[in-house]
């Protein structure tokens, strides 16, 4: 048989624009994108730490997808967990998935003081929070209690980023560096125990790609819409069907905090 024609930047752009942005499942791009995985595997440690925990807060849990993980692998189930969302699409799709583990999803701004008493939880866990709010996490851990988390590094993926938007400030470039993680959570009264960070490969094979990403990862280039960044798409198409996938470079830093105990 005579091989397919290759897609046009257009057929590749509107299945992109097509497919849904809600939750973490990152499954659509198989084939497409790449993004090698840090070596701590944080949702299977997550599992681990539930194992041994009473009550446990995931905080901003995006889909529910890693929680719902982590749930089914844990040795043992907490008895008691909760999970805040703030975007609301989201917050639908976390009540569905987490519902029939017993977890009740909170709507909840990303930038709100947590609904919880003090003291509330021996266990918080967050998978790439939006800002990791310290105060907040000292306040509701119970002394003894442990924060465990995989957070965005700096300058995530700013070799697509800047792309789209050129270089930018270097205050932009470090605003997650992980001494200034550090630094905040030791303000707040915390602890560090675990501080890792690893730069990992990514490879984007398609423009469709690179829209879905953008378009699911919204705070990457804030005002992106296909209309108003077309010319650099259509650029990009062209590079990358002529010089191969386009690659950046993924930020992830595994953070574990303990609140002193009385």
């Amino acid at each position: 048989m005579p091989p397919h024609p290759p897609r046009t930047y257009e057929d590749l752009v509107a299945e992109a624009v097509a497919a849904p942005t809600e939750g973490w499942d990152f499954s659509w791009f198989e084939g497409r994108a790449t993004e090698a995985r840090p070596s701590w595997g944080y949702a299977r440690s997550m599992a681990g730490r539930l194992g041994g925990a009473q009550a446990v807060l995931d905080a901003q849990t995006g889909g529910g997808e890693v929680l719902d993980f982590a749930l089914g692998a844990a040795p043992r189930r907490p008895r008691l967990v909760v999970a805040t969302e703030g975007w609301p699409p989201n917050v639908a799709k976390a009540t569905t998935l987490l519902r029939p583990h017993g977890v009740a999803v909170v709507a909840s701004p990303e930038d709100a003081p947590f609904p919880f008493a003090d003291e509330a939880f021996d266990l918080v866990v967050s998978r790439h929070p939006v800002e990791p709010h310290w105060t907040e996490i000292a306040r509701v851990l119970e002394p003894g209690g442990t924060y465990f988390a995989q957070h965005v590094g700096p300058a995530s993926v700013f070799e697509l980023v800047e792309y789209f938007l050129g270089p930018l400030p270097e205050e932009n470039r470090t605003a997650r560096h992980p001494d200034r993680e550090r630094a905040a959570a030791e303000a707040a009264g915390l602890e560090i125990v675990d501080l890792r960070a690893e730069r990992l490969r990514m490879e984007f094979h398609d423009i469709g790609a690179v829209v879905h990403f953008l378009r699911k990862v919204v705070w990457m280039v804030p005002d992106f819409t296909v209309e108003a960044y077309e010319p650099r798409l259509r650029a990009l198409h062209e590079r990358i069907e002529s010089e191969g996938p386009f690659v950046a470079y993924s930020a992830r830093q595994l953070f574990e905090a303990r609140k002193p105990g009385r």
